[in-house]
């Protein structure tokens, strides 16, 4: 009988799950805040399309900060800002706003957001304007820089993607 590999393996498996555990605390406040700006920007145009919510799970199955959430964890908490839009855009927006201002705690947490909400809205490579407006609005609430994420101004000022 090998008692102690049988111990040892216990123990890894106990310490595995507690790095899951913290992990998923530590990024908590980014799921929150990454399904929110998802939220507020693929209801830009009133509904959220098919291609927009399969952008959602790619996301969340391979953002490394997401990875340690199942899924559909995510998925419920999208669904969940997108029918509190749905109830009440003007209040709903609102309280999803306020997460999203409070969960992206630093610029590369605010910057990747807004990275994400880029990835997450673009339909058939292109970027409907709603979508854009909202994009630049919230990455001007988050204090991001419309250029630093792939939102261009050309020569007439205005927002391009």
């Amino acid at each position: 009988m090998n008692d102690g590999a049988g111990v040892g393996g216990f123990v890894q498996k106990l310490k595995d799950r507690l790095d899951l555990f913290q992990n998923r605390q530590r990024n908590r406040p980014f799921l929150e805040a990454c399904m929110g700006a998802c939220a507020l920007v693929c209801m830009a145009e009133g509904r959220v399309s098919l291609s927009q919510r399969v952008h959602v799970d790619q996301v969340l199955e391979t953002l490394t900060e997401l990875k340690v959430f199942d899924p559909h964890e995510g998925v419920e908490l999208f669904r969940s800002y997108v029918d509190a839009i749905l109830a009440d855009p003007q209040d709903g927006r609102q309280k999803i706003f306020d997460i999203v201002l409070r969960e992206a705690a630093d610029a590369q947490s605010a910057n990747t957001i807004i990275r994400i909400c880029l990835a997450v809205s673009e339909v058939n490579g292109q970027l409907p304007m709603a979508a854009q407006v909202e994009i630049v609005a919230l990455a001007n609430r988050l204090g991001v820089e419309p250029l630093d994420c792939g939102l261009y101004i050309d020569d007439t000022n205005h927002f391009n993607v």
